[in-house]
């Protein structure tokens, strides 16, 4: 399929919507408006289909598969089996990499590449980098409320609600903020090798993540997949949401340029 040359795409070519994709197809239903009301338009609608899926997953999680017995089994020895191995070493750096996938870290990392990009007038590098956080957060905020699991039953090394393990936050942090940027950057990365190698990056990161927050009694692994599946969902949200703001900008540019090509037209006849 062929892509759109919409502003921001010649910058970052996987911004670009595809000719009659989805992002297309939605902006030209708010055919006249301005390309922020279609990114929010689309935006609010990505997060909605996005928390159903997320609390729908959940509640298969939680009224259907752990009356498994040997899935909840599975689900609570495995938490037991790096619980039991815990060691100063270990402890310390599931601190790190719980950091890694948290606050303050990734506020404040998506606020300075917001801010760079606003800087340098790309908004919607700015707002992927920003949105992509609340989405993930809303759509686990949603999630766990709608979805309550008691953690895993070990000595817990934060104190956090108790009923609130199901999906795994910090997880679906990582993968949509470090998977987010490595999506717009490799995009542009002239060589497989490097888009390869930042992918390898941007996967080890979530998974390290999630194993540390299993270490530290947490989450369960069910709580991580349905993390993944938050991040992966969140990305999918932004690139459709910025896709469709193109669209609506390159559609307003057009109807701007026209209207002074049939003046220019008059004058010369």
């Amino acid at each position: 399929m062929e892509a759109r040359t919409n502003p921001g795409a010649r910058d970052l070519p996987v911004l670009g919507a595809r000719r009659n994709g989805a992002a297309e197809r939605f902006a030209n239903r708010f055919r006249g408006r301005h390309p922020a009301a279609v990114f929010f338009a689309a935006l609010l609608a990505g997060f909605a289909l996005l928390a159903m899926v997320s609390i729908a997953l959940g509640l298969l999680v939680t009224d259907l598969l752990l009356d498994l017995g040997g899935v909840q089994r599975a689900d609570n020895s495995f938490v037991k089996s790096l619980v039991d191995e815990r060691t100063p070493v270990l402890t310390d750096a599931s601190a790190v990499f719980s950091t890694v996938g948290g606050a303050p870290l990734l506020p404040i990392l998506v606020g300075a590449i917001a801010i760079v990009c606003a800087v340098l007038r790309r908004w919607r590098i700015a707002a992927f980098a920003i949105f992509v956080l609340v989405v993930e957060s809303a759509t686990y905020r949603v999630t766990s409320l709608a979805v309550p699991r008691d953690r895993p039953h070990v000595h817990r090394l934060e104190d956090l609600p108790v009923d609130a393990s199901y999906p795994s936050g910090h997880t679906a942090a990582a993968l949509a903020v470090y998977g987010g940027l490595v999506l717009l950057l490799t995009s542009r990365f002239p060589t497989r090798a490097l888009r390869i190698l930042a992918w390898v990056v941007a996967i080890v990161i979530p998974v390290l993540v999630a194993l540390a927050r299993m270490y530290r009694g947490m989450h369960h692994p069910l709580d991580a997949a349905g993390g993944l599946v938050i991040g992966v969902g969140a990305l999918l949200v932004l690139l459709f949401a910025t896709r469709a703001a193109g669209v609506a900008d390159e559609a307003r540019g057009d109807t701007a340029v026209k209207p002074g090509r049939a003046r220019r037209r008059q004058a010369v006849a």
